[in-house]
């Protein structure tokens, strides 16, 4: 459901809908799934103002942030580009979850996963492979910093969630980022003037279905079960999908700098998730229990 995510960004931007836009557009969709979800499981919504105020945070850090550079990046980079940086979210991940979570500490083979994964990012990046237009490169950072925002958001959500109804926190967390953007979008882009060709609906339709309706409610199950790094390591499928996508619909070409580039960051999510070289190097220490 993510993989197919970023053909049908490229498509929707490609058709003119501008970056707030499509994204509101597509969480309106993810909305109403969501929201029918919760009507007939008779689900109830949190109400304590604390928890509310975490799931705002959240709103901005997993939807807000990422969906609109990504979907602002896709407007110079490749699809398939696209899908392979944000493959390295668990490379910040672990940065991040080191930090602010005492039981997943930084180990050897993560800091030699992280190693790898960004050499890899540095070769896709360095030359502005796969720009689809002039300023991929700014593209390019873009889609790294939306990386940054989920690893933030899945570490938020692992710190301050726990024991939340994950189709609670996927149904506020939307909700709650449709209304911010769509605020934005009404002040910056003028959503009322957009153009909706038959091909732009198909993909915000899509978008809202599956990446921003159906697509949340397994990621929250799995990250209350899982925890945020092992959560986190959907990123393994997301480039096989995009890559795959870009080639086969939108005719998009991968040289062998992309394919080592891609071979580079999934090794690196692949020695993060290995059993062995888990010394402990380095991590937030336990919290104290009198």
């Amino acid at each position: 459901m993510w993989g197919s995510s970023y053909l049908f960004i490229r498509i929707g931007v490609d058709e003119g809908l501008r970056p707030l836009t499509l994204v509101m557009l597509r969480l309106l969709f993810g909305v109403l799934v969501l929201g029918a979800v919760v009507l007939l499981m008779r689900q109830q919504l949190p109400r304590e103002r604390r928890i509310l105020g975490h799931l705002v945070v959240m709103a901005v850090l997993n939807i807000v942030v990422p969906f609109w550079l990504i979907t602002f990046g896709e407007q110079t980079v490749n699809s398939s580009l696209a899908s392979i940086l944000n493959a390295t979210v668990p490379l910040f991940t672990i940065i991040l979850a080191a930090s602010f979570l005492h039981d997943e500490p930084i180990t050897v083979n993560r800091l030699v996963g992280l190693v790898v994964g960004f050499a890899g990012v540095v070769l896709l990046t360095s030359r502005g492979m796969g720009a689809a237009t002039p300023g991929g490169g700014i593209g390019e950072l873009a889609l790294i910093g939306s990386s940054v925002s989920y690893a933030a958001g899945n570490v938020y959500a692992r710190r301050n969630m726990r024991g939340v109804a994950p189709l609670a926190v996927a149904v506020c967390q939307v909700g709650i980022a449709f209304l911010i953007t769509t605020i934005l979008a009404f002040a910056i882009e003028d959503p009322l003037s957009a153009t909706l060709t038959p091909t732009a609906i198909f993909a915000v339709i899509w978008l809202g279905l599956l990446g921003s309706g159906l697509a949340y409610l397994v990621f929250f199950r799995m990250l209350s079960r899982w925890g945020s790094t092992r959560t986190s390591l959907v990123a393994y499928v997301l480039p096989i999908w995009g890559i795959a996508l870009g080639v086969l619909v939108l005719q998009e070409t991968i040289d062998t700098a992309v394919l080592a580039g891609t071979v580079l960051i999934i090794g690196g999510v692949a020695l993060v998730s290995a059993r062995y070289g888990a010394r402990r190097l380095f991590g937030r220490s336990a919290p104290v229990v009198d």
